[in-house]
């Protein structure tokens, strides 16, 4: 299994993963330290917006939520 998460690395050099993940058993990591800060929510938020609004905007997306209408 190959899975790639974001984590943020504090000065101390601890590690935080941005989101959840699970899985079974032990498992071996590479960490990868990138030159930039991590993104503000904002940021994430911006960028995530275009491929939110692909699913949202799907006719199968509207009738789902018509009972709440």
């Amino acid at each position: 299994m190959k899975l790639t998460v974001e984590a943020i690395i504090d000065e101390q050099g601890h590690v935080s993963l941005v989101e959840p993940v699970s899985f079974k058993g032990l498992h071996r990591a590479l960490v990868t330290i990138l030159d930039e800060p991590p993104l503000g929510i904002d940021e994430v938020t911006q960028l995530a917006q275009p491929a939110l609004a692909e699913d949202w905007l799907r006719t199968e997306e509207d009738e789902a939520w018509t009972h709440l209408q």
